[in-house]
């Protein structure tokens, strides 16, 4: 196996990873023990657990596809809780005989001892029925042929009840992003033996704030890529992997997705309409039936387990679906165990990595092993009986600080709702004083969009949500606002709003508010030079046609003055004294947001090349018009 290859292998548990360049003989070294660990690991599961596969029946008769993994000492004497994954992306290796290398997020698990049990969704790989891309939750169920997730993992958990012997009639069931949908969805109307369940970056909503939309605008580069591959058709079960990956014929992302042009070109150039999940993209612009029917918030009820919901500050995919799922279940539960825990992390990155750095940001410290007791401990609570787990309501890393915190509320009751107003000559501030200046303006042109990384590649940047903004900063069409040198500390925590006044010459427009912190000029990381770096804390776009509705788009008038108000992801982060805080505002973020053309058109799926053009776009600033960024300030302790 590569050295590579085992370095992202052993990355997977957790062990490998660090901030610091090594030598060709280190890296050979770190090879050697990577291999070394993955092969004990492995050996110690085909040595002392057993594997089996099912096919189990669903209500409507369709079968889903179920490799278990029992402990050869499992016997009536001696029972072992149930962990379960449920997933669309394949339970390989298929055959009794061919075993995982990991069964659970660490080796504690399996050493411990559970019965672990792995499924193929309905309709993926080996599993019988119609796979639907989040599928939608069917509240009143009126025959056996109504199923969601949520039935299939109560008929799931009904039959290894049954069936399975040795297992002690408690269940959990954990997964990270897509598994973490499905794991969200099986809390619902829970079986009475499922006690404990951890979402870990699961999606909620797929237009208004996860992986495939932002308020709306599509996240381009990663729709592209993942339906490329994974909206291949399977007509039947199969063990192989379908996947195809796309030929870009360049590796620069930036280049190949302006020179594909308008998005009505994706189907003429690549996909041929084999894709149907694109096709449903393309077919439903706006957030009609089809895309409020698979937002799963409002679903999270008679939810009767634990819950430890996990997501990462740094995750670019689903930072949206953990801490509104948190919230969802916290309102609609009253009285259950809610927990959430959020760090320092990209997505899965509290299980994948060290947690010690993403992007241009050092925390120090290898974040996740603080995590990582903490989930084992959870399950071992709940499942085992194990001593009660030291989990707050919320505990979450406080970025710029470096910090573990806990609170018993998310967002902290304490926190003070406060304006950053934007101000002439690029002023920031949390008093708004008269100005003479009253608008910033800036010409927008899709066919020079703005740039979301300096990266070159094709898929999508894990690493641009702490990347430096100087870059950006530099060009003529990113307005730059910044505070003063800070005299103290300011600590934001909880969402932030962004509450603009805008006027165009187009008719449509979008707009991204990046929150930076601005590093002092003698800022150093070990040895790099990093004075007045200007790293990124969070970023948010907004399609302004949905700022009255996400499903009645409207246009806008030319020249006139509007407000365009949106909700940005939550923050808990620190800008020391010394530092500034700046707001970066500006009209395209590609190739992550597909290019707004600023003409209204129904369909921006089907724009024509005629359609993108130039506008000039100001951004008001004065007393009729305070544009300004909503925060909430924590006090200090």
């Amino acid at each position: 196996m590569k050295p590579t290859i085992l370095i992202a292998a052993l990355l997977s548990l957790g062990i490998a990873g660090s901030s610091l360049p090594v030598s060709a003989n280190a890296q050979t070294t770190a090879a050697s023990s990577i291999a070394d660990a993955q092969r004990q690991r492995a050996d110690y599961i085909r040595s002392h657990y057993s594997k089996f596969e099912y096919q189990i029946a669903m209500r409507d008769g369709k079968k889903l596809f179920t490799a278990v993994y029992v402990p050869l000492d499992a016997r009536p004497a001696k029972t072992y809780p149930v962990l379960m994954v449920r997933t669309p992306y394949s339970i390989a290796p298929y055959g009794a005989a061919n075993y995982k290398p990991m069964l659970a997020p660490t080796a504690d698990y399996e050493k411990d001892g559970y019965i672990f049990v792995f499924q193929d969704v309905r309709g993926t790989y080996m599993s019988e029925g119609e796979f639907v891309n989040m599928r939608p939750h069917i509240s009143q169920k009126k025959s056996a042929q109504d199923v969601d997730e949520s039935s299939d993992t109560y008929d799931t958990i009904e039959w290894l009840l049954r069936h399975q012997p040795y297992n002690n009639g408690k269940f959990g069931q954990w997964g990270i992003s897509y598994p973490g949908f499905y794991t969200s969805a099986g809390a619902i109307d829970s079986h009475p033996a499922l006690k404990a369940v951890s979402p870990q970056a699961p999606i909620a909503d797929w237009f208004r704030g996860d992986d495939m939309h932002r308020h709306g605008a599509l996240n381009l580069a990663m729709a592209f890529n993942f339906f490329h591959s994974f909206g291949q058709p399977r007509p039947k079960p199969t063990d192989q992997r379908g996947w195809k990956e796309p030929e870009f014929g360049t590796p620069d992302g930036y280049q190949f997705f302006l020179q594909l042009g308008s998005l009505k070109n994706v189907n003429e150039k690549f996909f041929k309409e084999r894709i149907a999940f694109w096709n449903d993209i393309v077919a439903h612009p706006d957030y009609d039936n089809f895309w409020q029917s698979r937002n799963l918030l409002p679903h999270l009820k008679n939810i009767k387990a634990a819950v430890l919901t996990v997501g990462g500050w740094y995750d670019t995919e689903d930072l949206y679906g953990p801490l509104q799922t948190f919230a969802a279940i916290e309102k609609q539960n009253p009285g259950i165990q809610n927990h959430m825990i959020m760090g320092p992390w990209i997505h899965g990155g509290w299980t994948r990595t060290d947690g010690d750095k993403v992007g241009d940001s050092n925390f120090g410290y290898k974040t996740s092993d603080t995590y990582k007791p903490l989930e084992y401990a959870f399950f071992r609570h709940y499942l085992k009986g194990g001593d009660k787990p030291a989990l707050p309501k919320a505990m979450v890393f406080e970025t710029g600080a470096n910090r573990w915190r806990q609170f018993d509320s998310w967002p902290p009751k304490q926190a003070k709702a406060e304006n950053l107003y934007l101000m002439e000559n690029g002023k920031l501030s949390f008093r708004q004083t008269t100005q003479t200046q009253p608008f910033s303006e800036y010409i927008s042109d899709p066919a020079k969009p703005v740039p979301y990384t300096t990266e070159t590649l094709t898929g999508w940047s894990k690493n641009y949500v702490a990347a430096d903004q100087r870059f950006a900063a530099s060009r003529p069409d990113v307005l730059v606002f910044q505070s003063d040198v800070l005299e103290q500390d300011v600590t934001l925590a909880g969402p932030l709003e962004a509450d603009l006044f805008a006027s165009v010459t187009g008719t449509d427009a979008d707009f991204v508010v990046k929150l930076i912190d601005v590093l002092p000029a003698n800022a150093k990381d070990g040895e790099v030079q990093r004075g007045h770096a200007q790293i990124l804390v969070r970023g948010e776009p907004f399609r302004a046609r949905y700022r009255d509705s996400y499903s009645q788009p409207k246009a806008l008038v030319p020249n006139e003055v509007t407000r365009i108000r949106f909700g940005i992801n939550d923050v808990m982060h620190t800008f020391q004294r010394g530092h500034r805080i700046m707001v970066q505002v500006q009209s395209s973020w590609f190739p992550f947001i597909d290019r707004n053309p600023q003409t209204f058109v129904p369909n921006i799926y089907q724009a024509d090349e005629k359609d993108f053009v130039k506008a000039n776009h100001r951004i008001w600033h004065n007393a009729s018009y305070p544009s300004a960024l909503k925060v909430r300030i924590l006090p200090a302790s």
